[in-house]
């Protein structure tokens, strides 16, 4: 993915030239606080503006197929059907599958999110489930989409600390196994450290600092991102993001 001088605006302009890049295989983090365009910049890639936003100047490239994950999957997840039905109809539409195939294929991605009793859980509805469990089978609608690109919107904040490291854990292992391009959101910068080759740090709806994540958390430039930084240390190893 590519994005040259991106600008979205209502009243007033909110996303002021963001640019950024994604190769094949790579994870880069946007990291900010509330309000400084992170979500807004994936919601633009999406076409998924909210009302009275539009896109009023730069350009996004996405050489295949894009899927987004969210923050709290209940506003996303249909509450009226179950959620194996859900998966499987996203399968039968983009892979052509029969009904009977694409409810079996729903198990097997449940299966690749690492949700156990898939057979049972399939069957319940989105209030049935924790909220772990909830972000995992909003993961498994996006690996339906067979996306070569995963915008991940803070899907770990509402979620406690072990059920949030393994999420980041599971992010990893199918971003390996898939060879998937991610964009990771989040306010907090000690998680981006984990998963994230590269960060790209928005305040204010602009780029102020962009590199390799080992480079930006050893030695930041702009005193945003130190503050950002200070808000977190001590860092855990960055053992989840390759050397940029």
């Amino acid at each position: 993915m590519r994005i040259e001088g991106l600008r979205v605006a209502g009243e007033t302009e909110l996303l002021h030239g963001v640019s950024l890049a994604v190769g094949a295989g790579e994870a880069v983090g946007l990291v900010g606080e509330s309000g400084s365009g992170k979500s807004l910049t994936l919601r633009a890639v999406m076409g998924l503006l909210p009302r009275g936003l539009r896109v009023t100047g730069g350009t996004v490239e996405v050489d295949g197929r894009a899927a987004m994950i969210f923050q709290d999957p209940l506003t996303f997840l249909d509450p009226l059907v179950r959620v194996g039905d859900q998966v499987a109809e996203v399968c039968r539409v983009v892979a052509g599958l029969s009904r009977r195939a694409s409810r079996v294929r729903a198990l097997e991605l449940f299966a690749d999110v690492r949700l156990d009793d898939r057979a049972v859980l399939a069957r319940r509805y989105p209030h049935q489930l924790s909220g772990g469990q909830r972000q995992r089978v909003l993961l498994a609608l996006a690996l339906a989409q067979e996306p070569d690109l995963l915008l991940c919107d803070e899907p770990t904040t509402a979620l406690d600390v072990t059920v949030q490291r393994e999420v980041l854990d599971l992010l990893a292992s199918l971003r390996a196994e898939r060879g998937l391009s991610l964009v990771f959101v989040s306010h907090d910068l000690a998680v981006v450290a984990q998963l994230c080759d590269r960060v790209v740090v928005l305040r204010d709806g602009e780029v102020v600092e962009a590199g390799a994540t080992r480079d930006v958390v050893a030695r930041p430039h702009h005193p945003y991102t130190r503050r950002l930084l200070d808000a977190v240390l001590p860092l855990p190893a960055l053992a989840g993001g390759r050397d940029g």
